[in-house]
């Protein structure tokens, strides 16, 4: 899709953010959830993932638009960038092509992962601000690459492989990506393993959609992969997750329409809901007092969205 029609279409779909009308059902410690954006599902506008840089704007990846998206506090949209498409998409567990994670440094450089079953395609892109995105390292093009996250002391990229269950390793400049952990606690059982994933307190942590777990794996002191910890069960199709602050609850999408609060101890509660308009939710982010709240409406077929919700800490 021309990017300046895309352009017009979000902005004819957007609602502010500050604007929206309160939804009523929500669980602390979330309050006022509200449907900030509405998105084409006709333009195949499906938010799979997010991150939120310093002034709260928003980078959202459209999943099956092939297109990386900012939106502005004030509900401005724009679309940076679109991955150009295979000749014929052959993803795995899909069949077309597929934008997943996506991180951001300092320096605005925008990263995510493309999935089209293709080996001209398939891997890590990057986006620099005003530039044109490219592909900095290939990934097997038989597998599904998804979540992603940047070590920005390290300068290091990590990405789940849902389809092989591994977690790859690369540096952020480009390069060679290699298998950082692998191990049955990433494997898929019957559809996708290992999904969404986070840097915290000195370890990777990933979600495993198929066994509804949430993974811890340390680093060693020379930068390797520790034992993965299972650190919570029983949350079925989870997919990815963000942290509420320093400590290790976090709040965690799943694609059965809830996002759960997970504490340190495992123990998990619901505070989000289709009541409050998920549509198959896909990922989280937090920035401060603020959770933001992609629905890509994969499995309900209607009103692909964002919410955000207050966090009262």
């Amino acid at each position: 899709m021309h990017v300046r029609a895309t352009v017009t279409t979000l902005a004819a779909t957007a609602v502010l953010l500050t604007s929206a009308a309160t939804a009523t059902a929500a669980t602390e410690p979330l309050s006022k959830p509200h449907i900030a954006d509405h998105f084409s599902l006709a333009a195949s506008q499906q938010p799979e993932n997010i991150t939120v840089d310093r002034t709260g704007s928003a980078y959202l990846t459209f999943s099956f638009a092939r297109q990386i998206v900012r939106i502005a506090p004030d509900g401005h949209a724009q679309a940076l960038a679109t991955l150009p498409a295979p000749d014929k998409a052959s993803t795995p567990n899909l069949g077309k092509a597929f934008v997943g994670g996506i991180a951001r440094a300092d320096d605005g450089t925008l990263y995510v992962t493309y999935a089209t079953g293709t080996a001209d395609l398939t891997g890590v892109w990057a986006i620099r601000p005003g530039g044109r995105p490219h592909r900095i390292a290939a990934l097997p093009a038989d597998g599904l690459p998804n979540g992603l996250a940047l070590d920005q002391h390290t300068q290091r990229l990590y990405v789940t492989d849902s389809v092989h269950g591994v977690i790859y390793r690369l540096p952020a400049r480009g390069g060679e990506a290699t298998v950082w952990a692998r191990g049955e606690a990433l494997e898929p059982s019957t559809f996708a393993g290992a999904n969404g994933l986070k840097l915290h307190n000195g370890a990777v942590w990933a979600t495993n959609l198929d066994k509804g777990t949430v993974l811890r794996i340390p680093f060693t002191t020379h930068g390797a992969a520790g034992t993965i910890e299972v650190r919570a069960t029983g949350m079925p199709f989870i997919d990815d997750f963000a942290f509420t602050g320093h400590g290790d609850t976090l709040l965690a999408a799943r694609d059965d329409n809830q996002v759960d609060l997970v504490r340190p101890d495992g123990t998990h509660v619901t505070v989000l809901t289709a009541a409050d308009g998920l549509q198959t939710p896909t990922s989280v982010a937090v920035h401060g007092n603020k959770v933001y709240v992609p629905s890509a409406a994969y499995l309900t077929n209607e009103d692909p969205n964002l919410l955000v919700a207050r966090l009262d800490r």
